[in-house]
């Protein structure tokens, strides 16, 4: 019978994953160590250790200093090892529970309004930092809201978002694969209508989140709307209304001036909204 030969080779890479984790956590506990010191602490040689450094350094999980306290008497000085943010950062956090207590202290004191006004103040710095590199991206372009979504996915995916768009038949979809703050999402949604608001403003009209990782569903996904006709300050006219917003009649835009009749009543109320889609033509 044919033996495997990755069986061992599998079982190699696992237990240098182990050792490597041993390491880190070393130098986690007792701060920057020599090849030597830790070899004492494994119980291994120190050739052994140095190529799990090597590895560590490779990874950017680890990096090496010459040490501080200058060499006294002859001598080489002593070379240690110190762990970076990576490496801790592959420790465990309780940033997310840290978060949660503290909004649920703020929706307690305030309410939900003050919940959305700390998810807003902390989406500030990211909207100032992709503001600037989606305006720099659309200079001398259309700047239409699909045009703009691209250029956003890339500022997005560059804060860690992991974001793409595309353009669809009724305007374009921004997609973020990872959401930094999910958890917390999931039970304060403000989190995310403050960043959907904060799109809609960088792309320069009105989107609709259609699904949230902090739901369950497997991405974030954003509508935006078709191509601008025209804008006034900050709001943006489309040249079809998108569903849920109706045009007034007698507004003069597209086929309401041409499929308006005028009206025979002067005390007919001009209140309810009509719209393009909802009317047959005679």
């Amino acid at each position: 019978m044919e033996t495997i030969a990755a069986h061992p080779r599998t079982s190699a890479v696992a237990d240098d994953g182990r050792t490597r984790d041993r390491v880190t956590a070393l130098l986690l506990e007792h701060g920057p160590q020599t090849a030597t010191e830790l070899a004492g602490l494994l119980g291994i040689s120190p050739a052994a250790v140095r190529r799990h450094l090597d590895a560590l350094v490779a990874t950017g999980r680890a990096e090496e200093r010459l040490s501080r306290d200058a060499h006294r008497g002859r001598g080489r000085p002593a070379r240690r090892f110190h762990l970076t943010d990576a490496g801790r950062s592959a420790f465990p956090h309780a940033y997310d529970d840290l978060a949660l207590t503290a909004l649920r202290y703020v929706a307690a004191a305030g309410g939900s309004d003050a919940v959305r006004a700390v998810a807003e103040q902390q989406l500030v710095g990211l909207e100032e930092r992709c503001s600037t590199a989606v305006e720099q991206a659309v200079l001398g372009h259309s700047g239409a809201p699909v045009d703009r979504a691209q250029a956003l996915a890339a500022a997005l995916t560059a804060e860690g978002y992991a974001a793409t768009a595309s353009a669809l038949s009724g305007g374009g979809q921004l997609c973020q694969h990872h959401c930094p703050v999910a958890h917390v999402a999931a039970e304060f949604p403000q989190l995310c209508e403050a960043e959907t608001a904060v799109i809609g403003r960088l792309v320069g009209t009105h989107v609709q989140r259609l699904a949230t990782i902090a739901h369950g569903d497997g991405i974030c996904t954003t509508h935006i709307p078709g191509p601008l006709a025209a804008r006034t300050g900050n709001r943006s006219a489309l040249r079809d209304p998108v569903q849920g917003e109706r045009a007034a009649p007698g507004s003069g835009h597209g086929p309401d001036r041409a499929r308006t009749a005028p009206s025979t009543s002067t005390s007919a109320p001009r209140s309810t909204p009509t719209n393009d889609r909802e009317r047959t033509p005679a």
